[in-house]
């Protein structure tokens, strides 16, 4: 069965981080997606150390999806350098990758 990848973004507003969620989802990009937050981020940007509240998306793919998923939410994401971070799934419930997999494949 083909790879498993959690990718986790954030956005500094719950209805955006929803609709990055919603838009992933519907066009089977991702099986699921999880928002949380607020979160407190502290990160360098434009010359000094910033906090900001926002809230984390944290999607399931497959490598198949995953450069398509990239895309769409670096397309309707509205920060100038998002955090879009992908990492394999070593291991995991074997029922719950195939349906990962069978939920983002017609």
């Amino acid at each position: 069965m083909e790879q498993t990848h959690l990718v986790t973004t954030t956005v500094d507003a719950r209805p955006v981080a929803d609709s990055l969620a919603t838009a992933a989802v519907q066009a089977r990009l991702a099986a699921c997606a999880q928002v949380g937050g607020p979160i407190t981020s502290t990160y360098w940007w434009d010359g000094a150390v910033r906090t900001a509240a926002e809230w984390v998306v944290q999607l399931k793919t497959t490598t198949d999806r995953l450069d398509e998923l990239i895309e769409q939410l670096r397309a309707l994401h509205p920060y100038d350098v998002p955090e879009i971070v992908a990492v394999p799934v070593s291991a995991g419930n074997p029922d719950y990758l195939s349906w990962v997999h069978a939920s983002t494949h017609d």
